[in-house]
């Protein structure tokens, strides 16, 4: 895990399951109020992760349906008693079918998920002092949503844009060009400088993204 303890905003990463998912914990240094985001599983990983840090959880963020990102969220949601905020509303058919797609991968006792609300583009989600911004990205997934937060200059990708990749689109209701277009057209104006957290792998910039990976050229 890393953690930025002197920002207002701490950060932790907590990868899980055998995708390596970058599950992650943000939390309002002011208050410890914590937000878990995408907890694909390894559920008494997450819990041992929020003890170890001190914060007081108080909501699930999913950026979108998949499996590696949401499997974990309703046994987690429901031993803490937290809501479920997103994804957009286009990945419900995603999150309805998450215990078929635990056969898929011998995932056990993966349960379907309700989200408490959905998100939208422009909606606002908070922890503490903190607020993040919803951008629907789609194209990995049909309702797939990043998390920006402008002043601190950071973002949760998820599954949109990778250092030196971007999401698989090789899905039936995927669409390589719109998640290009939406990567270009949403995330890259966030500016150069926007140090984002990807659903898997190491954390990158937008700026370098945008000069040298090679799904975002011409």
């Amino acid at each position: 895990m890393t953690d930025q303890t002197e920002s207002p905003l701490g950060i932790a990463v907590v990868p899980v399951t055998p995708f390596q998912q970058n599950c992650s914990i943000v939390w309002c240094t002011r208050t410890k109020e914590a937000a878990v985001v995408d907890p694909g599983g390894d559920v008494e990983r997450i819990r041992g992760a929020l003890k170890e840090l001190g914060v007081t959880p108080v909501a699930i963020w999913l950026t979108h349906g998949h499996i590696d990102h949401a499997g974990g969220a309703t046994e987690l949601a429901g031993v803490l008693n937290l809501p479920i905020i997103g994804p957009h509303e286009a990945d419900k058919f995603l999150l309805d079918a998450l215990p078929q797609q635990g056969l898929m991968f011998e995932m056990r006792g993966v349960q379907a998920v309700t989200p408490t609300r959905w998100l939208t583009e422009g909606d606002i989600v908070s922890v503490g002092d903190i607020e993040f911004s919803v951008q629907h990205v789609p194209g990995h997934t049909p309702g797939h949503v990043t998390l920006f937060q402008k002043d601190l200059r950071f973002l949760l990708a998820g599954d949109t844009v990778f250092a030196g990749s971007v999401g698989r689109t090789d899905f039936p209701y995927g669409n390589h060009k719109e998640l290009i277009g939406a990567i270009k057209g949403k995330l890259l104006p966030l500016g150069d400088d926007v140090q984002f957290l990807p659903g898997h792998g190491p954390a990158s910039t937008l700026g370098d993204e945008r000069k040298a990976n090679p799904f975002l050229q011409g």
